[in-house]
């Protein structure tokens, strides 16, 4: 009987030692009858404060991951009910109008200067070329700014590069005049430097909506997924109706910012042309206006 039974006798002492059991993980050997009848509570007791942290950890869901799991499934097409953000798909081209208006303004400025800032040139050469241009866009697309082609934007940035060279042209001989001491009494002295001025935002907004994202007709085809000029609109999308997209109104706004901060504000260039673009025109404005306002109070003082 003594070689069948197991040695239950001498277990019986080492039951005081449990309550040491619990926090010592590496205690003495128990015989198989005690393993078994407190062997499989004590694993789960002891590994329940190491591993409950750690499941917690890992079970939930990484926002991040989850973000760029979405993303990819959005541009593979596969969330239809993910809303994309217009400037990111095809819609329809912007209205005609605002563009139309906002050269005939300059036009306007422009036939309105002295005859001493436009020189050599006749003052109604320049400003007939940039309407005849500005016709022919017209009648070609008169409604939508959809219609693409070679020749369309050519003919755009010519026009452009029109109203840009005899802006350019009078800011230059006005610059000469104020330095020379001819620019004559402070009412016409400021009129012309604020026609220039005015012309040289809207020339530069020209310059910004023809150029970004590859134009007004592959932004609204939504082909160009990297912007040249990064709206607050496009960096917060949550901010913005899902139908929003850069007008010709946002980039004059960016233009008049520009002119009168000298620096970016609220629209930051991304693209190096977006950079040299904005440089020059700050520099064009603080020039124009510091001298300007220079000369006319000297003329007042005087």
């Amino acid at each position: 009987m003594t070689d069948s039974e197991p040695p239950r006798d001498p277990d019986e002492p080492a039951r005081p030692v449990e309550p040491h059991g619990p926090s010592e993980p590496q205690g003495p050997a128990e015989p198989p009858g005690v393993a078994e009848r407190h062997g499989p509570a004590e694993p789960h007791g002891r590994a329940a404060p190491a591993h409950e942290p750690e499941s917690r950890h890992w079970t939930g869901v990484d926002p991040w991951l989850a973000w760029v799991r979405k993303a990819e499934q959005l541009g593979a097409g596969r969330m239809p009910g993910f809303g994309v953000p217009a400037w990111l798909r095809p819609t329809r081209g912007e209205r005609r109008w605002p563009i139309t208006a906002s050269v005939i303004a300059a036009i306007v400025l422009q036939v309105l200067l002295p005859p001493h800032l436009t020189e050599p040139l006749p003052g109604w050469l320049l400003p007939s070329l940039e309407g005849a241009l500005l016709i022919g866009l017209t009648v070609a697309d008169p409604i939508r700014v959809e219609r693409g082609g070679t020749a369309m934007r050519a003919a755009g940035i010519v026009l452009i590069m029109l109203v840009s060279i005899a802006n350019a042209a009078s800011a230059v001989l006005l610059i000469r005049a104020i330095l020379e001491g001819r620019g004559g009494t402070a009412g016409p002295l400021f009129a012309s430097g604020a026609s220039i001025w005015a012309t040289n935002v809207i020339v530069f907004g020209l310059w910004y909506w023809e150029f970004d994202r590859g134009g007004p007709v592959r932004r609204a085809a939504g082909t160009m997924q990297h912007p040249d000029l990064m709206f607050p609109q496009m960096a917060s999308p949550q901010l913005a109706p899902p139908d929003w997209e850069s007008r010709f109104v946002d980039y004059l706004y960016l233009s008049f910012t520009n002119a009168t901060a000298f620096s970016p504000t609220d629209v930051m260039p991304l693209a190096r042309w977006a950079k040299l673009t904005m440089a020059v025109q700050s520099a064009v404005s603080l020039a124009v206006g510091a001298l300007v306002i220079a000369r006319a109070v000297n003329i007042l003082k005087a």
